[in-house]
């Protein structure tokens, strides 16, 4: 009983230093993108620059997370509502996560580039 309870206790322990700290922000599916689009949201593409290039949805604008990690918001808007997308899901989370913590207002994509069917922008 007493090592369950060590047991349930670390993995407490690593969950909560899995979980991001405080960002919160809503997690959408990248069928949602476009509503959120006509109700003001902008577009960040998070994949690097030579990815947004080859195919983007239109209307996004890039900010590469390599940027957003080194700590480069130029260009971002503090009262902006931005949603992030990526190629799969993981590199908008890492940078929702990080704009969330300076007070951005995001809504992550769960899915990416990889899943949408509508049309791109070159």
């Amino acid at each position: 009983m007493k090592k369950l309870a060590i047991l349930i206790g670390v993995v407490s322990l690593l969950l909560a230093a899995c979980s991001s700290e405080g960002a919160v922000y809503e997690t959408i599916d990248i069928s949602e993108v476009t509503e959120y689009q006509e109700q003001g949201a902008l577009v960040i593409d998070v994949r690097e620059t030579n990815e947004y290039d080859a195919g983007h949805i239109p209307g996004a604008m890039n900010k590469p997370l390599s940027e957003i990690s080194a700590g480069n918001l130029e260009g971002l808007d503090p009262n902006q509502e931005y949603v992030v997308v990526c190629q799969s899901g993981n590199r908008s989370q890492q940078a929702s996560d990080l704009l969330a913590e300076e007070g951005y207002e995001v809504i992550n994509v769960k899915q990416g580039m990889s899943s949408w069917t509508g049309t791109v922008e070159n």
